[in-house]
């Protein structure tokens, strides 16, 4: 059971593994704190935003939309590689996923099926959300899918975890699509290779 670390904690690990950092107004204190825990954690999420545009997407981000208010995520990973800060603690990036899938997550194994979605996430997630309209069309430029490994090895290297810890969230709730575009698998190997 690991706590979250501190604002400062993921601020420092972002930098130190290498990513230029956009902090977006309050961020450390902007969250969603007062509907529940944020923790113990698990893992790190990855969606796409189903958007375009890094200052609207980034607003998107931040202030959430009607019935469902912001921050949407920890981070959010423009095309051009940089990681804009939105808000730290509970967010609602996660939503209902399957039980069975946080349980891989914790144990770092292989993920099952998410054909359930009977488990809260947003305690228990890191979540970065990334600028891409996710049609399979609109293209990941390198120093993006760098800047989502880097960010997705920095939470895990201050953690002790390993790249099995980081999930799309394609593969924790049933429905999900995102990230798309590029694989999980593809993903987890390029942060297992960092973290080496």
């Amino acid at each position: 059971m690991a706590p979250p670390m501190s604002a400062d904690s993921f601020l420092d690990a972002l930098l130190g593994e290498g990513l230029t950092i956009v902090q977006v107004g309050a961020w450390r204190t902007h969250n969603r704190d007062h509907i529940g825990p944020w923790g113990p954690v698990h893992g790190v999420m990855i969606h796409h935003t189903a958007t375009s545009g890094t200052a609207d997407t980034v607003r998107l981000c931040r202030d959430g939309y009607q019935g469902l208010p912001g921050p949407l995520c920890h981070g959010v990973i423009a095309k051009d590689g940089r990681v804009h800060l939105v808000g730290y603690g509970r967010t609602n990036h996660a939503g209902p996923g399957d039980d069975d899938v946080l349980r891989a997550v914790i144990a770092e194994t292989a993920l099952p099926p998410d054909d359930e979605a009977n488990t809260d996430g947003n305690p228990h997630f890191y979540g970065f959300e990334c600028e891409n309209l996710g049609d399979g069309r609109d293209p990941w430029p390198r120093v993006q899918l760098e800047a989502i490994e880097r960010a997705a090895a920095a939470v895990c290297r201050r953690h002790g975890w390993g790249a099995p810890s980081v999930i799309g969230h394609l593969e924790w709730q049933p429905g999900k699509i995102d990230p798309r575009g590029f694989t999980m698998s593809s993903m987890r190997a390029r942060i297992a290779e960092r973290l080496a």
